[in-house]
């Protein structure tokens, strides 16, 4: 079956991007997550963190797990994870309820470290993050989604500057895939109800 590029009509009568399909947990997602602006520096860790365990994954296979994943890493507070022993870190290796990766499980205690040097060194790492665009998401006006890119120059600049703070799993395409996730960027396409909603949601200065 060809994969749809445009909006979906759904059973309710509103159009939505055709990614989350009629999946109820995916479109719940769409609706009420995705690209909505996030500004706060812990939440804004956990999805950097989700989305590195996303690498090689679909992200409904992480979502689906999401609630474990919190669980097993205690609410993703940053300030435990980067203390982390070779103990926790092999328990994790067996806990079937999460993505079982060694590589991304010490990808998310370093990321951690990373996160805590942010916050003891400057303003936070939700403005970290945000000074890249000044402070206001980025609206896209995509019509379907063979235009919406995998990574963008802004991107590959964040990716380059989260790596040399020692955070892990942060390529240009997870860290697009994350922008758009958090609300940096807003890639709704353009038919989506949800477009004009976000674009509502990212004024705080």
């Amino acid at each position: 079956m060809k994969r749809a590029t445009t909006t979906i009509l759904h059973a309710d009568g509103l159009h939505r991007c055709p990614w989350p399909g009629a999946d109820p947990l995916y479109v719940a997602y769409h609706d009420e997550e995705w690209g909505v602006p996030e500004f706060d520096d812990r939440a804004l860790y956990e999805k950097l963190v989700l989305d590195g365990f996303q690498a090689g994954l679909s992200w409904i296979t992480i979502l689906r797990k999401r609630e474990n994943f919190r669980r097993a890493f205690g609410g993703f507070a940053p300030e435990r994870i980067a203390r982390y022993t070779p103990k926790k870190k092999n328990a994790l290796m067996q806990d079937a309820g999460i993505v079982r990766n060694r590589a991304k499980i010490e990808g998310a205690v370093a990321s951690a470290r990373g996160w805590l040097k942010i916050m003891e060194s400057g303003p936070g790492f939700s403005d970290f993050l945000w000074d890249f665009l000044d402070g206001e998401p980025k609206t896209n006006r995509f019509r379907t989604s063979k235009e919406v890119p995998a990574e963008t120059d802004l991107s590959r600049r964040i990716s380059k500057e989260l790596s040399s703070r020692g955070f892990k799993f942060c390529g240009p395409t997870i860290v697009y895939a994350f922008m758009q996730a958090v609300g940096m960027v807003n890639d709704h396409l353009l038919n989506c109800h949800r477009h004009a909603d976000c674009n509502k949601l990212g004024i705080r200065r």
